[in-house]
């Protein structure tokens, strides 16, 4: 069983920043975001596997920034230019070959214009 401890998000202007985390119970091999808005399917927002090799969806590079520290199994997203449309629920979501794959509780980012 792997939990994940989800915290940040929360409401900001149009060009705010903020920070999400995400921290696991136990070593983690694919650690990333997703989120989902109101009426629209879950998507991928950025990914980052143990090695630190990563992977944006095209409506966020440039603006949000991946990483992870491996010492404390735990994963970060610094959103940066926020847009209204990146209002969602973010979703912290954790793959292993050996624990499998497991999503946080979501955390609520808002973005108002």
């Amino acid at each position: 069983q792997v939990h994940l401890v989800e915290s940040g998000g929360g409401l900001v202007q149009t060009g705010g920043s903020l920070r999400l985390s995400c921290a696991a119970s136990v070593i983690i091999n694919v650690m990333g975001w997703y989120r989902q808005a109101p009426g629209k399917q879950r998507e991928l927002v950025a990914g980052i596997t143990r090695g630190g090799s990563t992977n944006y969806a095209d409506s966020v590079k440039g603006r949000f920034t991946i990483s992870r520290d491996n010492a404390k199994n735990t994963v970060y997203l610094q959103m940066n230019s926020l847009k209204p449309e990146d209002t969602a629920v973010y979703y912290c979501n954790v793959q292993d070959m050996g624990w499998g794959n497991y999503w946080g509780q979501g955390t609520q980012v808002t973005v108002s214009s």
